[in-house]
């Protein structure tokens, strides 16, 4: 079987020195030892710590990341307007560019540290809106691109029926993503027939897109078509879309979704920066995820999520890159909790009287993360997928570190660089801090890009 040695490990009751952990042979940990000096391993690690999940991406977007840092005719700029810019962006796409970009995008969340890529797929049609010959085409170059980089994947094909919350037609840049519930359900059929094809740790779940994008009653009966699996929805994410909801629903997002629906634990809700404080405790009280992005809500000036009520109600969160603008997880940690401190005039805003401010952001989106994924993930512990990320220990920014300093450190004074290992259900893709196609992956995405720019 294969070994990692560690010299330290977080492993679920804290952290331990020289740790082997042995694999199966199909990518879960089959034994975790402490103090193990004398053996031989295939790989030896200064720093192990179970690896995360991203949460939500978009995958097609990376590849319009600072095409959108102009002043429109607008005297000011907004979510809205970047929308439109993204869906001009998006007419252009092929299944070709769509993969070359997902395997881009996979590979830069395994080098940042990420084991697993949860893609909220809505480009699922022609530029016309006709569906491809092969429905899930777009979704399976998701796959096939998850083949290319190794990422453990979990996919949601996103269901979207309006252009807003009056059920009014979608407009051009959004017919690509449309399905009537006939579509949607065939769509998702072929998304699993697609994972079948794929290693044991992929996972399936569905994904409204937002109360403004689907009719109210089809919420439930796309819930259904996951079969208990992860369940995701865009919520309370812009003032504008508050009011629209407000408006024709008669109630915020949150309130509506709490009060009109079962909200249960397979349940991630993204963004939920527009919520108030009775939003946040009765949405973290119903076990569901908050699926944050917080580079992402920063670029198009979302708002700041609540992580200080949240956690106080007991929530737990996600992270995900979601518009792919950059993929880092440190960015990602340290932003969350640099939002509170900016907005409480505070420091160690997300910490714990027993944990590090790191220390509790890293394990509470670990968790939260193998939960709205729906993968048996994130602890280093005998039947959890292999999902681990070693930290370079001899580095000048962790050097004289030790236990939590080693997160906190890694957060708020270094940067992803100091990922030296990653691992997805137990397939080593990333060492010393490049992922071990990342050559031949870069070459394929400059190609697609290069006969794109054309277009743009």
């Amino acid at each position: 079987m294969p070994k990692i040695h560690a010299e330290t490990a977080l492993l679920p009751d804290g952290w331990a020195e020289n740790v082997l952990v042995e694999l199966d042979d199909i990518g879960r940990i089959a034994k975790v030892n402490t103090n193990v000096t004398d053996v031989a391993a295939k790989s030896n690690v200064s720093c192990l710590l179970p690896a995360p999940v991203n949460a939500h991406s978009h995958a097609f977007q990376r590849a319009m990341a600072g095409l959108t840092e102009h002043r429109s005719t607008n005297t000011t700029d907004s979510f809205w307007t970047w929308r439109e810019l993204m869906y001009l962006f998006l007419d252009q796409l092929t299944p070709d560019h769509i993969e070359a970009i997902a395997a881009l995008v996979q590979m830069e969340m395994l080098e940042a540290g990420y084991a697993t890529n949860v893609e909220f797929h809505y480009l699922h049609h022609a530029p016309d809106g006709n569906p491809y010959e092969n429905r899930s085409e777009m979704a399976e170059r998701i796959m096939a691109a998850a083949e290319t980089t190794g990422i453990g994947l979990t996919m949601l094909p996103v269901h979207y029926q309006y252009g807003g919350c009056d059920m009014s037609p979608l407009v051009r840049g959004q017919c690509r993503f449309y399905n009537d519930l006939d579509g949607f359900a065939d769509l998702c059929d072929g998304v699993r027939s697609g994972l079948g094809n794929l290693p044991a740790d992929t996972a399936f779940g569905v994904a409204p897109h937002s109360l403004r994008a689907v009719a109210p009653h089809s919420l439930s009966l796309t819930r259904a078509l996951a079969d208990g699996g992860p369940f995701h929805m865009h919520l309370a994410e812009q003032r504008a879309e508050v009011e629209e909801v407000s408006y024709h629903l008669g109630a915020r997002p949150v309130d509506w979704v709490l009060n009109n629906f079962d909200v249960g634990p397979d349940c991630c809700f993204i963004h939920c920066t527009q919520m108030r404080p009775h939003e946040t405790s009765g949405l973290a009280a119903s076990g569901a995820i908050a699926g944050l992005c917080p580079i992402t809500e920063a670029s198009l000036g979302d708002g700041i999520f609540d992580g200080v009520g949240w956690f106080e109600a007991g929530g737990m969160i996600a992270i995900g890159s979601d518009s792919n603008i950059r993929i880092s997880l440190s960015q990602e940690l340290r932003s969350l909790e640099y939002s509170q401190r900016l907005r409480d005039q505070s420091r160690a805003a997300l910490a714990t009287s027993t944990a590090s401010t790191g220390r509790h952001i890293l394990d509470n989106m670990i968790a939260g993360g193998a939960q709205a994924a729906g993968r048996h993930t994130g602890k280093i512990a005998p039947g959890y997928w292999a999902d681990l990320m070693a930290l370079d220990k001899q580095t000048a920014t962790l050097a004289g570190r030790s236990k939590d300093q080693l997160i906190d450190s890694f957060i708020f004074a270094g940067d992803d660089h100091l990922v030296h290992d990653v691992w997805s259900a137990g397939r080593h893709l990333v060492t010393a801090g490049r992922h071990v196609d990342h050559d031949k992956i870069t070459s394929a995405y400059v190609r697609e890009l290069t006969s794109l720019r054309h277009d743009l």
